[in-house]
């Protein structure tokens, strides 16, 4: 009797133990938060963490609008590159109902007209020779409209301040690309990470579903996950009604949230979303409710980006001890977008982390906001590990 009783109490001064870190912890992140908002260029920012292993569903908004308004969690957020995961996800769909084969050539589904000089080196025309996972994993070759300097002109990214009021066609992408960009390798050899491949593919989910893209992304993953406040800005609006206006997006001091010429990021990076519901997609996929487990692994098929850094189809994977060695040896898997944003899911504790900064220039410091958290979060692991041990 004596013994249970002691076993009564120690467990019950772990979990007190556990309750107070948590405590702790929860106060370091709002603080970390908080932080980033002293940054002038900071104008909002979202954060979601959730953790099923350490018990915590934190959601966080903060900044407001030009007028003054606060933002909330129902405001949407431009995704940016974010967004290719869903389109990868969509293109695993369409694979596992027997549509396509990601091993197969997009001639196979494309019409001629896209397809032909559409990749063009050292004089030869590869277009043929390009596959659907070239596409998912940047291994294609293609320029990259966005980020390219093209021959004549001005660079895109220019043209969508110069033309802020220009609605962006997917074709007219391809077209940009083929007129004025030169491709970089052959197919298949080597990588570069490339905004035209994802117009591609969502001309792809076009042509195989007969349905606008937008309509095919509400239909496969917004509406059977319920993301009512999720849309594509410009085509589609979000299902719920009170849904809040879309926050402002800045690159420096410039809001760019209203452009027009945002279209041009479409099938790569149009979507708009809160951080609540990347946290439901991206747990979603990883628990197979959208796609299949073994879907799920081939995505995580990776090739290297950069020291540290690899790529999947529609995915990213960070290993922080490689990119410095002062970090803990955690492995982060998602997506981040040019916009601060950012969808990842830590294994190791088992940890998701999603949100944005709706700033350009956070378009790296993103990624040391979130080791600050993951810092925070392993100490908590820790804990929890211990009162796991005495149960």
């Amino acid at each position: 009797m004596k013994i249970k009783i002691l076993l009564i109490i120690v467990f019950l001064t772990y979990g007190s133990n556990y309750s107070q870190k948590t405590i702790q912890v929860k106060t370091k992140i709002d603080s970390l938060f908080s932080a980033q908002l002293q940054d002038k260029l900071v104008h909002n920012a979202f954060l979601s963490v959730y953790s099923e292993k350490l018990e915590i569903d934190w959601n966080y908004s903060n900044g407001a609008f030009k007028n003054g308004e606060k933002v909330t969690k129902n405001n949407p957020f431009h995704s940016t590159s974010v967004a290719k995961t869903f389109t990868a996800v969509l293109i695993m769909q369409l694979q596992e109902d027997g549509k396509l084969d990601i091993d197969d050539p997009i001639a196979e589904y494309l019409s001629g007209d896209i397809i032909k000089a559409l990749h063009v080196y050292n004089g030869i025309d590869n277009s043929k020779q390009i596959l659907i996972k070239h596409l998912l994993q940047h291994t294609s070759g293609l320029p990259n409209y966005f980020m390219d300097t093209p021959e004549t002109g001005s660079p895109f990214m220019e043209q969508l301040f110069t033309h802020p009021d220009r609605f962006w066609q997917p074709k007219e992408l391809i077209d940009f690309s083929k007129s004025q960009l030169q491709a970089h390798f052959v197919p298949g050899t080597d990588y570069n990470y490339c905004d035209t491949e994802y117009v591609l593919l969502g001309l792809l989910i076009e042509e195989l579903t007969g349905k606008p893209y937008h309509e095919v992304i509400s239909e496969k993953i917004f509406n059977p996950l319920k993301m009512e406040h999720s849309h594509m800005p410009l085509r589609s609006k979000p299902a719920n009604t009170t849904t809040g206006k879309l926050s402002e997006f800045y690159v420096d001091d410039t809001d760019i949230s209203l452009f027009k010429s945002l279209s041009a990021d479409w099938a790569g990076g149009g979507l708009a979303t809160t951080s609540k519901e990347l946290l439901t997609f991206y747990r979603a996929l990883y628990n197979a409710k959208i796609i299949s487990k073994k879907s799920f692994k081939s995505m995580q098929s990776w090739t290297d980006e950069s020291y540290g850094l690899e790529y999947g189809y529609g995915l990213r994977k960070f290993q922080l001890k490689k990119l410095y060695q002062h970090l803990p040896s955690l492995t982060l898997i998602g997506h981040s977008g040019t916009s601060g944003s950012f969808m990842y899911y830590c294994p190791e504790l088992d940890v998701y982390i999603t949100g944005t900064f709706n700033q350009t220039a956070y378009q790296k410091k993103h990624v040391d906001f979130m080791v600050s958290v993951l810092s925070q979060l392993k100490n908590l692991s820790k804990v929890k590990s211990k009162v796991n041990g005495k149960r």
